[in-house]
């Protein structure tokens, strides 16, 4: 009986392995960075992540890692109420304006979805932000956004010309908005249950990505 056993376990074995030993795909060797940081400079053998890294640095694929300095205005910029749709209607431009630029001014799909998500993950970093989660003090970079009107040319086709920053940059320019209604004696909580509301909203859509 146990030799009987034996050859049919011999038996199922050597079928295991001459399944696992066809062809596989095999994929490209990727590096990784000290510290077990990924490397995207050409990752994949793509030409056109030649120097990646560069932007925020092998170690802070998010940017959301940066020395912050708060600029003193003239003026102080304080936030007013806008109507929640004009809002909306203004981060959806912003967000369509990426898709064009990704998809117009990255041919390699490979690329696109590396830059797509460092980008996204930026975005979280502000979540983070958002949520006093960080010790950075919840603004934006004067020097980076006064070249949004740049982006675009008169007729309407992308400018390409260096804009002369870098990731590194970020940060050192930080205008803080006031007029809000943070109060540290309620708001942490207050924050936390609108971001775990929003983040239900989306998992009762995606449910799958749960």
């Amino acid at each position: 009986m146990f030799a009987k056993l034996a050859v049919q376990l011999t038996f199922l074995a050597s079928v295991a392995t001459s399944v696992f030993a066809g062809p596989v795909a095999l994929r490209p060797k990727y590096d990784l960075a000290v510290r077990g940081f990924t490397s995207f400079n050409n990752w994949g053998g793509h030409a056109s992540l030649a120097n990646f890294d560069n932007f925020y640095g092998v170690d802070n694929f998010d940017g959301s890692h940066f020395n912050q300095v708060v600029v003193k205005q003239e003026h102080e910029l304080v936030c007013h109420t806008e109507r929640i749709e004009i809002i909306q209607q203004r981060l959806v431009v912003l967000q369509e304006m990426a898709k064009r630029i990704i998809t117009e001014q990255i041919c390699e799909v490979e690329t696109q979805t590396i830059v797509f998500e460092q980008w996204h993950s930026g975005l979280h970093g502000f979540s983070r932000d958002l949520r006093r989660l960080t010790g950075h003090q919840v603004g934006f970079d004067r020097n980076i956004v006064q070249h949004f009107g740049e982006i675009v040319n008169v007729d309407g086709s992308f400018n390409t010309h260096d804009f002369g920053f870098t990731g590194h940059d970020i940060g050192h320019a930080t205008v803080v908005v006031g007029g809000h209604n943070w109060d540290n004696t309620r708001s942490r909580v207050t924050v936390e249950d609108a971001y775990r509301s929003s983040r239900n909203a989306y998992h009762s859509v995606h449910p799958n990505l749960l």
